[in-house]
């Protein structure tokens, strides 16, 4: 293959042709079903479809077989499928549906209004995970175009990954023998500690999420008539969270959400923070003078994807402070987002937060805890000598430098589903949400640049594939 006419392909269909259709790609509200109930009556979803549908044909290579898979009352999925060499399937996966909108975009940006500004083109959904069927149709046209090689390809973009995928493995079911036994997973949904090079993730931790309720009234009544009588269903909530959580700490304290972290995660730990250093914890956007619990970057790193935390993401029962009287409120509700280390069993770990948080409510409150289907983690196998210098070579080819190895906090829940599926297939999981990209939050943007290397680099791994 001739990688400088890969790298000149892959920057003219990104600036030419990738760069405008994300663009539009942004202003749709394609939010996961999770986020938008009504999501098949809106349209959102099927807009995002179609355009991603069209751009493919127009600009995929000759012979890519695409089809939009409907299976009733689920988000649709697209499979795209290309013949190549030998016996082997590479299977390359990413997602159109998007997080909402969350406050806090500064000024000129919002969620559904793109701006690019020095390379960032910022919106909803363009980083994650928006560019991925791009970038994968790209480098497979780039290795026809220019003597790369590939095995047979199937690309699969589905539509509810935001929402845990609580519709994949339906279409994995259902397209099992047209997708046949995959050897070789590239996803396009992970991060990337810097832009200076290629990053692969070899972990991604699993999460358990739910409500927790607490009601100690039928209505609210006054406060200055019923308090010091009635409990504060906000205090009994903080009681019920330091069961699971230590206030002093933040350390989750349900032993069946910790797991063992293998040596091999603590030497890849050291190494990446010898790496990046201080932008660990950098490059989030602190407020005044918060810092995070210790100085030591390897053990920051392990933290964020090998051991449990928990986050409060929503409150409900709680007025506004403009809206707030003189009132006991009758209950508070909680939503508890859990990260779990990626080997944890996830199942048994939402078991076991829902009885401690439930059993012997203090002053015999009305507690319950809605817990949502738990979405498993994943660690990767054992690296092939080949994959790992695919990567290396790739990394070099397109910035010059030595690839990098580190684990995730995020959770792909298509990276279990797919582990267990195909325990002998190795994976490149690969991403474009480096520092400061803010998927989920406020002002997330893809960094263009960096995007547009690493599709050169993804055919440069398809192509040592093949070529083994």
């Amino acid at each position: 293959m001739d990688p400088d006419a890969i790298a000149r392909l892959s920057q003219g269909v990104w600036d030419e042709s990738i760069v405008p259709a994300i663009t539009e790609y942004i202003r749709i509200p394609a939010k996961s079903p999770m986020f938008d109930p009504d999501w098949e009556e809106h349209g959102h979803i099927e807009s995002a479809v179609a355009l991603v549908e069209a751009w493919c044909r127009a600009n995929g290579p000759d012979g890519l077989v695409i089809e939009v898979v409907r299976l009733p009352g689920r988000t649709p999925l697209i499979l795209m499928e290309m013949d190549g060499e030998g016996d082997d399937t590479v299977l390359l996966y990413g997602h159109l549906d998007k997080q909402p909108e969350m406050t806090g975009w500064r000024e000129p940006l919002a969620p559904w209004e793109p701006v690019l500004e020095d390379g960032r083109l910022y919106g909803r959904g363009g980083a994650d995970d928006g560019y991925s069927a791009f970038a994968a149709v790209t480098a497979l046209r780039a290795l026809r175009e220019h003597g790369g090689r590939h095995a047979r390809a199937v690309v699969l973009i589905e539509g509810s990954e935001e929402s845990g995928s609580p519709d994949l493995p339906a279409y994995l079911d259902h397209l099992a023998d047209r997708i046949g036994k995959v050897d070789f997973v590239v996803c396009l949904d992970s991060g990337c500690g810097d832009y200076e090079r290629m990053w692969g993730t070899t972990s991604l931790r699993g999460m358990a999420a739910g409500t927790l309720r607490v009601e100690v009234l039928r209505d609210g009544v006054h406060s200055g008539d019923a308090g010091g009588i009635v409990p504060s269903s906000f205090r009994i909530l903080r009681q019920l969270i330091s069961r699971v959580e230590c206030p002093e700490t933040g350390r989750v304290t349900v032993m069946a959400c910790h797991a063992e972290i293998p040596q091999q995660r603590r030497e890849q730990a050291e190494a990446v923070a010898a790496i990046l250093g201080d932008t660990v914890h950098s490059r989030f956007p602190w407020s005044d003078a918060t810092t995070p619990h210790t100085g030591d970057v390897a053990k920051l790193i392990l933290a964020r994807t090998w051991e449990p935390s928990l986050e409060i993401t929503g409150v409900g029962g709680i007025p506004a402070i403009e809206d707030a009287g003189n009132v006991l409120r009758p209950a508070t509700e909680a939503k508890l987002s859990f990260r779990l280390p990626p080997t944890a069993d996830t199942v048994a770990a939402t078991e076991a937060i829902s009885k401690v948080l439930t059993t012997d409510p203090p002053q015999g409150a009305s507690v319950s805890f809605d817990a949502e289907d738990p979405a498993g983690g994943w660690s990767a196998p054992p690296l092939a000598p080949w994959l790992e210098a695919a990567v290396e070579k790739a990394s070099q080819e397109a910035w010059g430098k030595p690839a990098a190895w580190m684990g995730e906090g995020g959770t792909i829940p298509f990276m279990a589903m797919l582990g267990e599926k195909f325990p002998e297939a190795q994976f490149l999981i690969t991403g474009v949400l480096g520092p400061e990209a803010n998927a989920h939050g406020p002002n997330e943007f893809l960094h263009v640049p960096y995007a547009t290397r690493l599709t050169s680099a993804v055919a440069r791994v398809l192509h040592e594939h093949a070529s083994r």
